[in-house]
C-alpha cells in the first residue's frame, strides 16, 4: 500500500501576513479618505490632564436592579480582566471647560445649583447625560482625538478602592420582605446627603491609588451604562435582562439611575433613594488607532 502523504501545516506567519497587509491597506485607505487622521476643527485645544490605568484583573459587582423569585437581590460579583490600559481624565470636566463648549454653540447651558467661585478650578455641574455626550463630541472635534463617556465598569476599574459596593447584603434565599426593607433603610441612612454639597475645587477629595482625583467626593459622574432590570431563576441564572437606555447610571458615593435629560438630581428623574449632591462627568480617551474610523462608521450608520 502506498504511503499516505499530508500537506505541511500552514505556519502562523503565513496566515498572519495577509491579515497584516489587509489591515495596513484598510488603514491607508481610511487615512486617504479622511476617515481617520483628520485634523482638529477650529483652534486646537490642549488636551486635559489624564492618567493611564494599567491593565489588571479586578472584581466588579454588576450594575442594575436584580430580582430572584420577585425579591430584590444583589448583582453578582464577577472578575473582570482588562487587557489594555485605560486613559481617563484625572479630574472631572471643569465649569470653565464646559463653558467653552457652550460658547462654541455645541453644548447647552449648564444649570448648576451652586455658582462656582472659580470656574477654571471647579467641576462642571448641572449637566445632563445628553450634555456630557455633546461635550465629548465637541472635545473630540477640537482636539482631533476620540473622547467618550466611561462605562460604569470603566469607572470601577479606574476608581479602584474608591468605587462603591451597593450590595444590600441580604441572604439571597431570604423570602422575608422585612429583611430587605431594613437593609435598604440602613443603606440609605448611610448615604445621607453631604453636610456641604457645594462643589469643591479640583483635588479637594484627593487621589486614589491610581492617581484618579476626586472620585466619590460630592460629584457623581455620568456613565454610558444603561440602567438594567435583571430577573434570575432559583439557581441564579438570568431569565431576562431588560436595559432602559433613556436612564443611565451615574456613579460616585453610590450608583444612581437618572434620566438622560436630568441636570439637577435633587429634582427626581428616576434617582433611587438619596439623590446625588451634584452630577458632572469626566471622559476617557480612546487610544486605539482605528477609533476615529469607528466613530465615522457609526455616524454613517454602518456600525453600532
Amino acid at each position: 500500500m502506498a504511503a499516505l502523504t499530508s500537506k505541511p501545516g500552514l505556519s502562523w506567519t503565513s496566515l498572519a501576513l495577509p491579515a497584516f497587509l489587509l489591515a495596513g491597506l484598510a488603514g491607508a485607505l481610511a487615512v486617504k479618505t479622511g476617515l481617520i487622521g483628520a485634523a482638529p476643527v477650529g483652534p486646537v485645544l490642549d488636551e486635559p490632564v489624564t492618567v493611564e490605568i494599567a491593565p489588571r484583573a479586578f472584581e466588579y459587582r454588576d450594575s442594575g436592579e436584580f430580582f430572584r423569585n420577585g425579591f430584590a437581590v444583589d448583582g453578582q460579583i464577577k472578575t473582570v480582566t482588562v487587557r489594555r490600559p485605560l486613559t481617563i481624565m484625572k479630574y472631572q470636566v471643569t465649569a470653565a471647560d464646559y463653558g467653552r463648549c457652550v460658547a462654541d454653540g455645541a453644548c447647552a447651558q449648564a444649570e448648576p445649583t451652586f455658582a462656582p467661585a472659580d470656574a477654571a478650578n471647579t467641576p462642571a455641574t448641572g449637566v445632563s447625560y445628553d450634555d456630557a455626550i455633546a461635550y465629548a463630541g465637541w472635545l473630540s472635534v477640537r482636539t482631533g482625538e476620540v473622547w467618550t463617556l466611561p462605562t460604569d465598569q470603566d469607572l470601577a476599574f479606574a476608581a479602584g478602592s474608591r468605587f462603591p459596593d451597593d450590595a444590600l447584603g441580604v441572604d439571597i434565599d431570604s423570602t422575608n420582605p422585612a429583611d430587605r426593607w431594613l437593609a435598604d433603610y440602613r443603606r440609605e441612612a448611610a448615604r445621607k446627603a453631604s453636610r456641604d454639597p457645594v462643589p469643591q475645587p479640583l483635588g479637594r477629595f484627593g487621589e486614589n491609588e491610581y492617581g484618579l482625583a476626586d472620585f466619590a467626593g460630592n460629584i457623581w459622574e455620568w456613565t454610558g451604562t444603561c440602567n438594567r432590570r435583571v430577573n434570575l431563576d432559583k439557581e441564579g441564572r438570568v431569565v431576562n435582562d431588560v436595559s432602559s437606555c433613556g436612564i443611565y447610571v451615574a456613579s460616585g458615593k453610590h450608583r444612581a439611575a437618572l434620566s438622560s435629560f436630568v441636570r439637577n438630581p435633587k429634582g427626581g428623574g428616576c434617582a433611587v433613594g438619596v439623590p446625588p449632591d451634584n452630577v458632572g462627568f469626566r471622559l476617557i480617551k480612546d487610544t486605539r488607532w482605528y477609533a476615529p474610523l469607528l466613530v465615522r462608521l457609526k455616524e454613517s450608520g454602518l456600525a453600532f
